[in-house]
């Protein structure tokens, strides 16, 4: 199976990635042996076919359309939300972080970095405030958090209970065929 190989200084595991048009990336420490990740390939190729399956059903969403003007027009104002946002749910966990990034990425609206570097998508300010509400504080805690275990869950839930609901939405919205802005 044919797959695009990145290697990062700081990463100790495996990270698979399967794009919206199919193609198939990953990353690895430097020093991971190149047989170990075929070999971590080969042992998820089905899931890898079950990802591409459900890829391929996907229609071009809000994360889709990608405009490099738009995204220059609009980073600050994303920056600003995501602080206000960030600032106010923060009143209830007290996290600290290291930085803000508002990047123009295609398949995620935030990440959380180990170094505490908190990147948001600049769609995010395009988004219905209870998503937005909930991507936000999603990436929040992780800086407690650096997993989906039931105590991320537990504090992503003090301040968004219905967080399935709109993870839910949000998957939806993602990939709804027009454009609802």
């Amino acid at each position: 199976m044919h797959f695009d190989l990145k290697r990062r200084r700081d990463q100790r595991s495996i990270r698979l990635c399967v794009h919206a048009d199919g193609r198939v990336s990953v990353s690895a420490g430097l020093s991971m042996p190149e047989r170990l990740i075929e070999a971590f390939v080969r042992e998820n190729a089905a899931w890898i076919e079950r990802a591409r399956a459900r890829m391929s059903k996907l229609k071009p969403g809000l994360l889709a359309r990608r405009d490099r003007a738009e995204y220059l027009a609009k980073k600050e104002e994303a920056r600003a939300f995501a602080r206000l946002r960030l600032d106010h749910f923060n009143e209830t966990y007290g996290f600290r972080w290291s930085r803000i990034s508002i990047k123009n990425q295609r398949s995620q609206w935030g990440s959380c970095s180990r170094k505490r570097n908190l990147n948001f998508n600049y769609k995010i300010a395009l988004l219905p405030s209870e998503l937005a509400d909930y991507v936000i504080v999603h990436e929040l805690c992780h800086l407690k958090e650096m997993n989906h275990s039931a105590r991320y869950w537990a504090l992503v839930s003090k301040t968004v209970p219905d967080w399935r609901k709109r993870r839910l939405k949000l998957r939806r919205y993602g990939s709804e065929d027009e454009d609802p802005l």
